[in-house]
């Protein structure tokens, strides 16, 4: 199929003021109204840096990366589905809840939580996934 002049209905991109993928992938890909954010680590886009080396800060700077890339797809955290957190240490949940809370506010999309021997950036202490929806127009 590749090299073929066929429009895809899935579309990926990595939003400007957003932390460069560090590998061959984008960080967004849309289908319609459905929309999938793939692994993103705390890093400030603006400097390429962890955002702190704290769990709270990496939540807090994932989560602004994930407000700024479903913006770009018609969206925002309140239409959020689905995460799924990956945590370099268990004994971080309470503080990744606290930042998680401060930033979601009232939202409760469902959620999954896993403890992984690593991460593929030095100093990352956790990666988070998305699901969500578009807005209605």
């Amino acid at each position: 199929m590749r090299g073929r002049a066929m429009k895809s209905r899935v579309q990926t991109f990595t939003p400007p003021n957003t932390p460069t993928p560090i590998g061959p992938y984008h960080h967004v890909a849309k289908v319609g109204d459905q929309i999938w954010i793939g692994g993103t680590a705390g890093v400030d886009p603006a400097t390429g840096t962890l955002a702190g080396p704290d769990v709270g800060a990496q939540t807090r700077q994932i989560l602004k990366s994930f407000a700024v890339m479903l913006a770009a797809a018609g969206s925002d955290l309140d239409h959020v589905t689905h995460v799924n957190i990956f945590l370099r240490e268990m004994s971080d949940f309470d503080a990744m809840n606290s930042a998680y809370v401060e930033m979601m506010g009232d939202h409760r999309p469902a959620r999954t939580v896993i403890a992984v021997r690593e991460l593929p950036k030095p100093g990352v202490l956790l990666t988070m996934n998305l699901t969500a929806v578009t807005r209605l127009p």
